[in-house]
């Protein structure tokens, strides 16, 4: 019997009917001769009781900075009680189902309280429970050191443990159950017409993930890559095939991607452009670049877009972070300045590389719309324009024009 991995978000488990229909996939699944390895997420979103946004507000109220042990022993609770749940649920069906947490599961990590980094998967007892017929339901988003410290893995962390248990299992496939039928070429609240993907590459997902579709965590897509499982996205509302990610070969039709030189338009917004200028007569030497970047790494902030010459520092940081930045830059006596009020708009896809004439068509579009460019950056899978953000819905359309990556131009099985 194959093993699948199923793995439910919180807006699938929000209300007793997205319970319903997780329990129905996982029924079908039971049916179709799979044994089924359940992860679960904490129910609902901030303000829903059990949400993890939820328990996080709770510790605040006590202090503005709990301690990071004592944190992630409260917020591995949300999970734990969904999959308890969800167990209770399953019995009612009469499908004789466990429920694990995540050290019960053998996920260890390492000792990085709130943002741990999965270093080792322990499969025994899963196996040992799939051997007496059972589903085993997991606790998402948790894990234990060697120590048997509880700590959470961060943003995505149920998509990452849902994946490593998939590698870890040598599973058939990883489902991916959200509120979206796959993944689309755009947002669909800015380009009505987005349409599903119905297969695309590790690396196009990652991109895409890396660039603000929130679909899927890069991580869990970078632990299915390396262990070759793929990762099927689908809606838990409904019953359709979703998009498959992986490197091939799939059932059905196939979309060869070399024809396709971007795959999907996606964005981030609430950026701020730091500017840093040379002194009068001078020019900025790598040892005060090196100094800046250092300071700014101190302040644990992220940066973006960069660009290094003598004449010009600039890079993005996000919005809340803008004032913090420029003020320590203004301690080091650097010439700076800060602007809020950006986005980055990128095209993603694995057929552009080694393509002339995509940048020349993604300036075209965004020249024909009146959208300005302020700075780009590029991979082998994506190139990234920051324009105002008042202008960015505007610059994801034209994109999505430009590349004919509407209904009419995306096919698939």
């Amino acid at each position: 019997m194959a093993i699948i991995v199923q793995k439910f978000g919180g807006t699938s488990l929000a209300s007793e009917a997205m319970r319903e229909k997780a329990i129905e996939h996982i029924q079908n699944a039971k049916e179709a001769g799979d044994q089924v390895v359940v992860v679960v997420s904490a129910m609902g979103r901030k303000g829903s009781a059990y949400a993890t946004d939820t328990l996080i507000d709770l510790m605040s109220q006590v202090s503005d900075r709990p301690n990071k042990r004592a944190l992630d022993l409260v917020m591995s609770c949300g999970e734990i009680i969904s999959c308890s749940l969800l167990v209770q649920l399953l019995a009612r069906k009469g499908i004789e189902a466990i429920p694990l947490t995540g050290a019960q599961a053998g996920i260890i990590t390492d000792a990085e309280f709130g943002n741990a980094r999965i270093i080792e998967v322990r499969p025994k007892r899963i196996l040992e429970e799939l051997g007496k017929n059972r589903v085993v339901v997991v606790a998402g988003f948790q894990g234990c050191t060697t120590n048997q410290e509880i700590t959470t893995l961060g943003r995505g962390g149920s998509d990452t443990t849902a994946a490593a248990l998939g590698v870890a299992l040598q599973a058939k496939a990883v489902y991916i159950f959200t509120d979206v039928d796959g993944i689309l070429t755009a947002d669909p609240r800015i380009v009505p017409d987005a349409q599903r993907l119905p297969n695309t590459t590790y690396r196009e997902v990652t991109e895409l993930a890396q660039l603000g579709a929130k679909v899927i965590h890069p991580r869990a897509v970078e632990i299915a890559m390396q262990g070759r499982v793929p990762l099927i996205i689908c809606a838990t509302g409904k019953d359709g095939s979703g998009t498959v990610v992986g490197d091939g070969p799939w059932d059905g039709p196939v979309e060869i991607k070399g024809d396709r030189l971007v795959s999907a338009v996606t964005q981030i917004t609430g950026l701020a452009l730091v500017s840093v200028l040379p002194d009068a007569g001078h020019g900025i030497s790598m040892e005060q670049a090196r100094q800046l970047f250092t300071s700014v790494a101190g302040l644990g902030v992220s940066v973006d877009l960069i660009f290094l010459s003598p004449g010009l520092i600039g890079f993005c940081v996000g919005q809340e972070e803008a004032g913090l930045v420029e003020n320590r830059l203004r301690e080091l006596v650097f010439n700076v300045s800060v602007k809020k009020g950006y986005a980055k708009v990128s095209c993603v896809g694995a057929g552009m590389r080694g393509v002339p004439g995509v940048m020349a068509k993604i300036v075209e579009a965004l020249y024909e719309a009146d959208v300005c460019v302020y700075h780009t950056s590029d991979s082998h899978a994506s190139i990234s324009c920051l324009v105002e953000e008042k202008d960015y819905k505007t610059a994801v359309r034209a994109l999505h024009c430009k590349f004919d990556l509407g209904s009419t131009n995306v096919r698939g099985s």
